[in-house]
């Protein structure tokens, strides 16, 4: 693999020779100032994640607000988290038929008028309702920044700019979690919980007018139709997945979660033969099923599901600070920062891993991660409160993340060819939420099943510790996957090489 050694600073594009592709394009020659494009298609990126984490810390205040039921409010978060997962790919598709920047667009506009829904929202339906909507809108603007970075973007920049996109995440989940208790706690402009909804407005609008601005249009030469019936037939198999997934385990895993998980085995075939069908038909498929031919794609997609599935960390800690040791949200929010700082220096570390392991920065990250919740884990039942070895842990795993989420997206996107990198991004960060959700209700039955019926702070660092020990064994399975990976993309260039 080829490493990067361009510096750590956005310039813009320098003007050296452009590629073929990038000659023949008008948009791309236009693609002069690099780094306010990215500023405004990060801020997309920026706001889905955030509005996952920031609306944890004001569910209290939502349930009071509103009068809200306990289901109401358990749905504020996994609505959300349901319908983004649910179109990604579809919206990630509609990327590359429509074109990225007018899609982004929409998305981005749709989100900002959701999101004030949800801020002028009169009850609990109506808010589970809008964030719904919100969800579907985020589906549509994310995966476009991916794609626009792996289609505009000179691969020699690639590292550099995907290091920024994780130091994006990093900076969403430590603005969520802090934000989000500043903003409940100190109420602006006299808001209640509102505020985490109505700002997104602001940030939104700009960065609308922004993208109009200073974003080129990018998409293939070749226009294709909607596959609606793959649409219809892919969102229905998703949503027999992801929603018992997310909602199994509050309602007791009762009957009608393991139908719809059985239900999805059909739905899986009859869409697999759909769109065979449309390609025997010589037309446009909605997932190309020869993306899956890519061995290293594929290992790609199951690194992306087993890293997410360590989204049940943040879940578990925080019922362990505030249930176990009866913190406040704020204090609970302050106490992941360890994590959080290292999530911010991973991203920035990354061109310069890169430049000297190549592909096994993702080796050294899961590494990282592995050890890091080791120690957590270890240190959790070993004092009363977290001592200072527990939080040694936290930025040994936060670094390790840092460094893998911005990797895992570029190796992998690198696999695909530019008209495809759409729907890529959409099937990567569909199965990175399909991995969170998973995680999120396996390793969180885990912790409950050790905790059973006790409530003493003992019991809910040992049910903490139980939780991090799958959490390490998944980080610890993937270093196994990362180094099939590297060594099957080795195979492939000397291959090339021969030929």
């Amino acid at each position: 693999m080829k490493s990067d050694a361009s510096s750590s600073t956005l310039p813009p594009v320098p003007a050296s020779t452009p590629t073929r592709s990038q000659a023949a394009d008008p948009s791309m020659q236009r693609f002069g100032r690099l780094g306010v494009a990215l500023a405004m298609l990060f801020v997309g990126a920026f706001l889905a994640p955030l509005d996952y984490f920031i609306v944890n810390l004001a569910l209290p205040s939502i349930r009071v607000g509103l009068n809200a039921s306990d289901a109401q409010v358990q749905l504020v978060v996994s609505a959300y988290a349901s319908a983004y997962a649910v179109l990604l790919i579809t919206g990630g598709r509609l990327g590359d038929i429509f074109g990225r920047r007018r899609i982004f667009m929409v998305g981005i506009a749709a989100f900002v008028a959701t999101s004030t829904l949800c801020g002028v929202a009169v009850s609990g339906h109506m808010l589970v309702m809008a964030r719904v909507l919100q969800g579907l809108s985020a589906a549509i603007m994310a995966p476009q920044v991916l794609a626009t970075i792996r289609t505009v973007v000179p691969l020699r920049q690639q590292t550099k700019v995907m290091s920024f996109y994780g130091l994006v995440f990093g900076l969403a989940s430590i603005v969520g979690q802090l934000g989000g208790g500043a903003l409940i706690t100190y109420h602006p402009f006299g808001l209640d919980w509102r505020i985490i909804f109505l700002i997104n407005i602001p940030v939104g609008l700009l960065a609308l007018i922004g993208t109009w601005k200073f974003v080129p249009e990018n998409r293939p030469s070749t226009q294709t139709s909607v596959d609606l019936k793959g649409v219809g037939l892919l969102s229905a198999l998703l949503l027999l997945v992801i929603y018992p997934m997310t909602h199994g385990r509050e309602a007791g895993w009762p009957v009608w979660t393991f139908s719809m998980f059985a239900l999805a085995v059909p739905v899986l075939a009859w869409f697999v033969v759909t769109e065979r069908r449309v390609v025997q038909r010589g037309g446009h498929p909605l997932v190309d099923l020869q993306l899956f031919h890519n061995r290293a794609f594929v290992l790609g997609l199951v690194l992306a599901f087993l890293f997410y599935c360590n989204s049940a960390f943040f879940l578990t800690y925080g019922i362990f600070l505030q249930a176990g040791l009866h913190w406040t949200p704020l204090a609970s929010g302050t106490a992941i920062m360890p994590f959080a700082v290292g999530f911010v220096i991973g991203p920035l570390l990354s061109p310069v891993v890169v430049r000297y392991l190549g592909g096994h920065v993702l080796t050294l990250g899961f590494s990282m991660m592995t050890f890091g919740f080791i120690v957590i884990g270890w240190a959790s039942t070993q004092a009363v409160s977290p001592n200072h070895l527990f939080y040694s842990g936290l930025p040994w795993a936060g670094i390790g993340q840092g460094l893998l989420l911005p990797s895992i997206m570029r190796i992998v996107l690198q696999e695909v060819a530019q008209e495809k990198a759409g729907l890529a991004s959409g099937l990567l960060t569909s199965t990175s939420q399909i991995g969170a959700a998973f995680g999120t209700a396996a390793i969180s039955g885990v912790f409950f099943s050790v905790l059973g019926g006790r409530r003493s702070s003992d019991a809910y660092a040992h049910a903490f510790q139980g939780g991090l020990a799958v959490n390490a064994l998944l980080m610890f399975a993937c270093i196994g996957f990362s180094l099939l990976l590297l060594r099957h993309q080795q195979l492939a260039l000397l291959r090339s090489i021969s030929s």
